[in-house]
């Protein structure tokens, strides 16, 4: 449904798209994950027809992204990282705008994403806060209920109870099979939300991995209380890694198949016992620094 093929595209040594490939498959939510400049919004803008590359191709359900621009931006949903509205407009007024606009027979949608999300749409849209902006910007990606979607930090400016909100709104459309490219920040929102990630650095993939996989991959570490020191010194001696937290408490880091783990511990008198798991973001953090460390 979305697919970019040797894409590059060069403002200078690090800035920019270099020889980036990756596929969207039908149905899959696809989280596109990088730092500010990593080169996010500029393949994005590719894919929208916004640019032309220097190399390679992009395009949106077999369509040429550049060749094909307006019809693909009629019919997709898109949420641009920087958002600008007719600000003298009412919000209602540009939902309709847009929906005269998109030929949309049914305001049904609409209506329905604007009582979900909160939305008072009656003001004008330069007295609105960033917040109520950016839930208008949602509305508009999502109300001709679009097949394929493309969101560009969709929650920036959302507070808390509307991030979750939206986790809500992704997954009621996961459900429905929408095709939905998604960059964020928030590692919370791709891990409950993605089917597949995608890790980019100054314009370079970094790996793409399944979620699963990725959440397969975290390093388990278990705070524990012993009976007494003797035993810390011991469970050294199996081979885990060991953090003296002082006393008689450790943190065992385990990585991989955790069972040789608790028959290890079963031989030891346990006090107090405590699972902390590594999370998704420091994963991705991980990748980052291996990637330092192999240039």
């Amino acid at each position: 449904m979305i697919k970019v093929e040797h894409l590059t595209k060069s403002y200078g040594p690090g800035k920019g798209v270099f020889d980036l490939s990756f596929e969207v498959k039908e149905g899959e939510i696809f989280g596109f994950i990088g730092p500010n400049g990593a080169g996010k919004t500029t393949t994005i803008r590719h894919l929208l027809g916004f640019i032309q590359p220097d190399s390679g191709s992009t395009s949106v359900n077999d369509l040429d992204s550049f060749k094909y621009a307006s019809f693909i931006q009629k019919n997709l949903g898109y949420l641009p990282g920087e958002i600008a509205f007719f600000n003298q407009m009412r919000g209602i007024e540009f939902l309709n705008f847009l929906a005269k606009m998109r030929g949309m027979k049914s305001k049904s949608k609409m209506n329905d994403l604007i009582d979900f999300l909160d939305l008072d749409v009656s003001g004008k849209i330069k007295k609105m806060s960033k917040g109520m902006k950016q839930k208008l910007a949602l509305v508009a990606a999502f109300m001709h209920d679009p097949e394929i979607l493309i969101l560009d930090e969709p929650t920036s400016g959302l507070d808390p109870l509307m991030q979750v909100k939206f986790v809500e709104l992704i997954l009621k459309e996961k459900k429905r099979g929408k095709t939905i490219l998604m960059s964020s920040h928030s590692f919370e929102e791709i891990e409950r939300t993605c089917d597949r990630a995608l890790i980019i650095k100054l314009g370079k993939l970094v790996t793409l991995e399944d979620i699963r996989k990725l959440k397969e991959q975290r390093r388990k570490a278990y705070t524990v209380t012993f009976e007494s020191l003797d035993d810390i010194e011991k469970i050294k001696q199996d081979g885990f890694e060991i953090i003296d937290r002082g006393t008689n408490t450790c943190e065992v880091i385990v990585s991989g198949d955790i069972n040789t783990f608790f028959r290890v511990l079963s031989k030891y008198n346990i006090l107090a016992f405590d699972v902390m798991n590594q999370s998704l973001e420091e994963i991705f953090l991980n990748y980052y620094k291996e990637d330092v460390e192999n240039e």
